[in-house]
């Protein structure tokens, strides 16, 4: 099964969202099936097969999710990082001002979920193949 250093090793060859696509095909080959990343701290939680599961370490610091969702300045957000014109640190911030709690990545269906603090799914995108 994947380790967490070859998901890192993968994950540094991002630069911003626009590398998003790439990213999910390494992680893919290394047999992760899902995963789910928490904004507050960015710690992700990866699913592979046979019911295996690894998790990385979060920040020290912790950043402050908004309790009220703003769905349409998130999609805004959203765009410019995939666009590239946003790091990684500042998407984060991004989400938690517009009250994004996290995401959940389906390999299988190439689906990319946003959900606020109360579970409701705020935007679902299809991730572009490379």
């Amino acid at each position: 099964m994947f380790t967490i250093q070859q998901i890192h090793d993968a994950h540094a060859k991002v630069k911003s969202g626009a590398d998003f696509p790439k990213y999910m095909q390494d992680i893919m080959a290394l047999g992760v099936n899902s995963f789910e990343t928490f904004v507050f701290d960015n710690h992700t939680n990866y699913y592979g097969a046979n019911d295996f599961q690894t998790s990385s370490e979060g920040f020290s610091e912790t950043i402050t999710i908004a309790d009220e969702s703003n769905v349409e300045q998130f999609k805004s957000d959203l765009k410019s990082h995939q666009q590239g014109n946003t790091d990684y640190m500042t998407f984060l911030n991004d989400c938690a001002k517009s009250g994004v709690e996290k995401w959940i990545v389906v390999m299988d269906k190439m689906t990319c979920s946003y959900y606020d603090k109360v579970g409701n799914e705020m935007v679902v995108e299809v991730i572009p193949s490379v």
